[in-house]
């Protein structure tokens, strides 16, 4: 059953039941996701992260209403969003949902304002310059609005994408890798952004990302390879990640 799209709140659960995602045909089927079933509780920070094709990008596509499943089904809140029409789905995406992209995916065209106003203006509501300039203020880069990405630097354009992505206070939060293409000063400057916005707004957050130390902001870990969750860490430590992800094979994921 799919409910209504207005049942998508603040602090909505994400949940995804027996998900699969197939791609090709025949013997040249890949199969991303076997059977994915796990909730994410609304107000939660949560990790992805697995050795390189685990599944977990097409996880967090799937959860983000960025990519259907072959099977299974994905709930924000009471709505059945993987079972939605896509011109519905896109509707509810723009007003429910915050993407931060590890390559910040800004249009070089336009100016810091113009990207944060981007999603608003695409759901076709007008631009609310004052929240705008709140967004910008909170990730730091107050009176940078006129500047265009190309004047930034790498750090500046992923705050101008997080900005962006909380500019409207979306229920839901999900960022593919979103410290990858920083230094390690940068990136601890990002988790927090990323950190605050799940205890002071009350989103749920996932991440997908490679780095230990990033899951360590997190409140929960799942691992995943080959396509399946294989473990769950509480609040764990950088070193409690590293070891977890050696046990599945070592090096870089």
């Amino acid at each position: 059953m799919v409910e209504t799209a207005m049942d998508v709140g603040v602090g909505a659960t994400v949940r995804a039941d027996d998900l699969r995602r197939e791609y090709g045909r025949g013997s040249a089927v890949v199969r991303a996701l076997r059977g994915v079933s796990v909730a994410f509780a609304a107000g939660t920070f949560t990790a992805v992260m697995g050795p390189s094709g685990s599944g977990k990008t097409t996880l967090l596509h799937c959860l983000a209403g960025m990519d259907r499943p072959t099977r299974g089904s994905v709930w924000w809140g009471g709505t059945e969003v993987s079972r939605l029409p896509e011109r519905r789905l896109a509707v509810l995406r723009r007003s429910r949902v915050g993407f931060v992209f590890q390559a910040f995916n800004l249009m070089p065209a336009m100016t810091v304002a113009q990207n944060v106003e981007l999603p608003g203006r695409l759901a076709g509501a007008r631009p609310d310059r004052g929240r705008v300039q709140e967004a910008l203020a909170r990730v730091g880069l107050a009176g940078r609005e006129r500047h265009r990405p190309g004047q930034l630097s790498g750090g500046q354009q992923q705050r101008v994408a997080i900005a962006r992505a909380l500019v409207a206070c979306p229920p839901m939060l999900f960022a593919d890798e979103p410290t990858g293409a920083l230094d390690r000063a940068t990136g601890h400057e990002i988790l927090a952004l990323l950190r605050a916005a799940v205890d002071e707004d009350g989103a749920t957050c996932v991440m997908v990302t490679h780095d230990p130390v990033a899951a360590g902001y997190a409140d929960r870990v799942l691992l995943l390879a080959d396509g399946v969750v294989v473990d769950e860490l509480d609040r764990p430590t950088a070193a409690q990640v590293g070891a977890a992800l050696s046990r599945l094979g070592g090096g870089r994921p």
